[in-house]
């Protein structure tokens, strides 16, 4: 096999990770990275940072840490800068938060305070519980744009940086699905121009980063780089873009749980989910049009794990419900419920119950990290377009047009992992193990 790594562009001078929201995510991820950098935290549920991965066959007993094998850029390298309907600095926000423990965030505070937020572009219409004063004055949506392009410029300069990638960070939007604004490069660049409705400042955000070559990862579900106009620029500027949406909690559990059921050939009659948040992820869900983009996202799972047209004696009456409550006191301090009525040998009943007590944003930090790393690979490989390869961290993965997204979370690891072997030139792994049962695998 050639060597995938002598034609990736070197990880030199500095990576900037710009993220559209500065709040709990953003702030955690920051105060993550500048604590391991300072030695006082590991950098704990990142591939990128503490990731193995295992290289020839299981008789060769060779492993290696997934950021020696591959040219990823270092922590020391990464500048943090971001955009924000609130002005609160990095420290301001990690304080208001409450994820991080109070005493790190002190330790951190000089380097915290210095990243301050951009404006940001805001649009009531898509985000309806929560207003902001640090946002942009303009009279298109080209003009808004043409400013966020601007900021990317001078954020780069400013800072010394040689590329750049962009993470969506930032508060669900209402539900916005495809229209024929989004369906050519052509027709959207006309609907900016015209501050046609139908255009999102998530779509903005995305175009802008497209046009000035950024690659862009969708941590949301809202409609930004699914739309076709944009997957169009992206291929035509040599950019890699990926999403939609973290998965973090009760997402990561589907993907964990219905694998391994469908495996044993369990049929699932229902799977009743609910979830309890009250950080402004959950004020702004409690719209029930940015429900609606999450509902959309989170559903979608289980339908493509659990096949009813390819197992309809076990999945055809599947009935899969889905809710988010806000509920203040809880904060970033997540509960997700899952009932799950299964259905075994002679079509005996069961259920399972999970109950899933975690932190949001320490769960979703590492993967803005990972996704961060792994996509400015991708964009310094040649990689232009979707990265169906990192829907490892992802709800929705974006897939081409036609081809089935997959969501089984171990294939999801078995198809990154190999995406990472090819780049630095080492065997695929099919975990056949031929030879062992006496069959020349060539």
């Amino acid at each position: 096999m050639s060597k995938q790594n002598e034609k990736i562009q070197p990880a030199s001078g500095k990576l900037a990770i710009l993220t559209p929201g500065m709040g709990a995510v953003t702030s955690t991820l920051i105060a993550g990275v500048l604590a391991t950098r300072k030695g006082l935290a590991k950098p704990i549920g990142s591939l990128t940072q503490m990731g193995k991965i295992r290289l020839g066959k299981r008789s060769e007993n060779r492993s290696a840490l997934i950021r020696d094998l591959v040219p990823l850029s270092g922590l020391d390298d990464v500048v943090f800068g971001g955009w924000d309907i609130f002005p609160d600095s990095a420290y301001e926000a990690a304080v208001k938060a409450k994820v991080v423990d109070r005493g790190l965030i002190e330790k951190l505070k000089p380097e915290m305070e210095k990243i301050v937020p951009m404006s940001a572009v805001f649009d009531e219409k898509y985000i309806k519980n929560i207003r902001g004063e640090n946002v942009k004055k303009f009279k298109t949506k080209m003009d808004a744009a043409e400013m966020l392009r601007e900021d990317m410029r001078n954020f780069m300069k400013q800072n010394n940086c040689s590329r750049a990638v962009i993470v969506w960070c930032a508060s669900t939007e209402a539900y916005n699905p495809i229209k024929d604004v989004h369906m050519s490069l052509k027709a959207f660049e006309e609907g900016l121009k015209k501050n046609d409705p139908d255009i999102s400042p998530s779509q903005i955000y995305t175009y802008a980063a497209i046009k000035e070559r950024v690659p862009y990862v969708n941590g949301s579900p809202n409609v930004s780089v699914e739309i076709p106009a944009l997957q169009e620029m992206a291929q035509e500027m040599a950019v890699a873009i990926g999403g939609s949406d973290f998965k973090t909690g009760q997402t990561l559990m589907k993907t964990i749980i219905a694998p391994g059921l469908k495996n044993r050939l369990l049929g699932v009659e229902g799977w009743f989910s609910t979830n309890i948040l009250g950080n402004r992820d959950g004020q702004v869900l409690d719209d029930p049009e940015s429900f609606r983009s999450k509902e959309v996202s989170k559903g979608g799972v289980l339908e493509d794990i659990l096949s009813k047209e390819e197992y309809p004696d076990l999945y055809s009456n599947l009935y899969h419900k889905i809710r988010i409550e806000y509920y203040p006191p809880r904060g970033d301090n997540k509960e997700g419920w899952d009932n799950i009525d299964i259905v075994g040998w002679l079509g005996e009943r069961m259920q399972i119950k999970v109950d899933f007590l975690c932190k949001d944003s320490i769960l979703a930090a590492p993967i803005v990290l990972d996704l961060a790393l792994f996509t400015d690979l991708a964009q310094r490989a040649g990689m232009r377009g979707i990265q169906e390869w990192l829907g490892f961290y992802l709800k929705a993965p974006l897939t081409k047009p036609g081809i089935k997204a997959v969501n089984d979370l171990s294939l999801q690891l078995l198809k990154l992992e190999n995406t990472l072997r090819f780049f630095a030139g080492e065997e695929l792994i099919n975990h056949l193990g031929l030879t062992h049962y006496g069959v020349d695998e060539e």
